[in-house]
């Protein structure tokens, strides 16, 4: 649509604060100058979607205010109707950790929700997971492309005889050797592993594959007494790759024996663990499709699952909104502890907060990581914070935690599935194909002209908010209700339906030698 086109429709734009000078404008590609809003405002210049335009005059120097807080300073005089672009804000300092309010504002608890259920694989362990699959992890990268041949044949050869198991999915990652193995911050990618192959979707089957030599010994990877779980390269038994291969896969039957007398049964929506995340966001991000996800989050709470939303330097900004919301002292001062130890890691590179946004997040609309911060807490709803977990850290909490992690798609989501995350929603305001093989991603657009355009990579469509089509309550049911048919295997992502899954990426800040 070009502007002539765009200039015929009604002018719109999005206010979310009594207390904002700019508001960003929702007509699809944009409005051009001259476009005159009901309100009066007249447009002095081009203004693409999602972007702000000033509804007041603002001075040099003064704050520019969204989701009534500061986003940033005006670097110049900015009148009223003129595009507030991220050339014209100064941005301002994080929050100082040091001066924060801790459990001043603590959410009362939400009504309890009874009575939705999901259909899950339940696990020895109590834990219940949403789809059925045989993982092998390796201990080293040296492993992986042997892995990936034994995996190709166990799909073709051996999973055609157990149909009730979904796939097979090797988890391979860049570690093992050639790594500051005892450095204290090599405990991340450890743990990471560790848990990883405990995920409830592998139904605590666990097997291994290392060399022999590496420094992250095989038996650090399974649970003690595990040892005959384990298939190493270098073992003398074997005569050749050919052999090697051939106890991988010998080994794999007979988990997929085991795996395939799993059946889907009724599990309360307790059982669920929900994890939360962003990516490729855009100025609608916190308008429509986080304010959905928070709603459906609140949910979740209420029906006593676990629900947990990530990625440190997309809430550093906005840090001051969540200690608040920490259900006790201790849980608050863990989320201080996670901002101020990536702040020393970020540090340590050279970088700071401001490195994380993109050039399509700034396309999209967003200046600066302080305006995408805060859109995206709004995902964490309005219920209290109850835990917070360190990187790869196992959740053993009910209720909405913050679980620690890089914003990186590819990290945060293997840090989460480490966490126990057994289905994630996924917002986008640019679009994106991310997906993950080991549990079903449900991916929301934040436009529904993403949504209409990438209709079969989209799952579900938040957009109407914008337009007024249907309310942030509306769109959250609805999202409720399709991550309970997701979870039970009634209707399968569009990322799974593809086979689109991006690799694990292990989170290592320690140093490689």
């Amino acid at each position: 649509m070009d502007q002539d086109v765009a200039a015929k429709e009604q002018p719109r734009y999005i206010k979310l604060n009594a207390r904002d000078n700019v508001a960003i404008v929702v007509n699809d590609f944009g409005l051009p100058a001259g476009s005159r809003f009901a309100c009066g405002l007249t447009l002095r210049a081009f203004v693409p979607q999602g972007h702000k335009t000033a509804l007041v005059d603002i001075a040099q120097d003064a704050p520019i205010i969204r989701y009534g807080e500061v986003i940033g300073y005006a670097l110049s005089p900015i009148l009223a109707g003129e595009w507030v672009d991220e050339a014209r804000i100064r941005m301002p300092e994080a929050p100082d950790l040091d001066k924060l309010e801790i459990s001043t504002a603590v959410p009362a608890p939400l009504p309890p929700l009874e009575g939705f259920t999901f259909e899950g694989y339940r696990n020895p362990d109590g834990s219940v997971g949403t789809k059925n699959i045989l993982g092998i992890s390796s201990s080293v990268q040296c492993v992986k492309g042997t892995m990936e041949y034994a995996v190709k044949r166990i799909r073709a050869e051996l999973l055609p005889k157990y149909p009730n198991v979904d796939d097979v999915v090797p988890l391979t990652h860049a570690y093992g050797c050639g790594v500051a193995i005892t450095a204290p911050d090599a405990v991340v990618p450890i743990r990471t592993l560790q848990n990883l192959a405990l995920n409830p979707n592998f139904g605590g089957e666990i097997l291994v594959v290392g060399l022999g030599c590496e420094k992250l010994a095989p038996e650090r990877l399974v649970p003690e007494g595990m040892n005959d779980a384990i298939v190493r390269m270098q073992d003398e038994a074997f005569d050749g790759f050919g052999a090697i291969v051939d106890a991988i896969m010998t080994q794999a039957e007979a988990r997929l024996k085991i795996l395939n007398t799993r059946t889907r049964e009724t599990c309360p929506a307790s059982d669920l663990v929900i994890g939360l995340q962003c990516g490729g966001s855009d100025a609608f991000s916190g308008v429509t499709a986080n304010p959905a996800v928070g709603f459906a989050a609140d949910l979740l709470v209420r029906a006593g699952a676990t629900v947990m939303f990530s990625e440190v330097t997309e809430v550093r900004d906005a840090i001051q909104l969540l200690t608040r919301r920490a259900i006790n002292e201790d849980v608050g001062r863990a989320l201080v502890r996670e901002m101020a130890w990536y702040d020393s890691y970020l540090a340590r590179g050279g970088a700071d907060r401001s490195a994380n946004t993109t050039p399509g997040n700034k396309k999209g609309g967003l200046a600066n990581i302080v305006e995408k911060s805060l859109g995206s807490i709004v995902k964490s709803g309005s219920s209290a914070i109850t835990g917070v977990l360190s990187p790869g850290q196992k959740a053993t909490q009910k209720g909405m935690l913050f679980a620690a992690t890089p914003a990186s798609d590819f990290i945060c989501g293997t840090l989460q599935l480490a966490s126990g995350m057994t289905l994630q929603v996924f917002t986008t305001g640019r679009g994106t194909p991310y997906g993950l093989a080991a549990a079903p991603v449900i991916k929301v657009a934040t436009r529904t002209e993403l949504a209409r355009r990438w209709k079969d990579l989209i799952d579900f469509d938040a957009g109407g908010i914008a337009t007024g089509a249907k309310t942030i309550e509306e769109t959250g049911w609805d999202l409720f209700r399709l991550i309970l048919d997701v979870a039970s295997g009634r209707t399968k992502p569009w990322s799974d339906r593809w086979g689109i899954h991006n690799d694990l990426t292990l989170f290592n800040p320690a140093p490689v030698t």
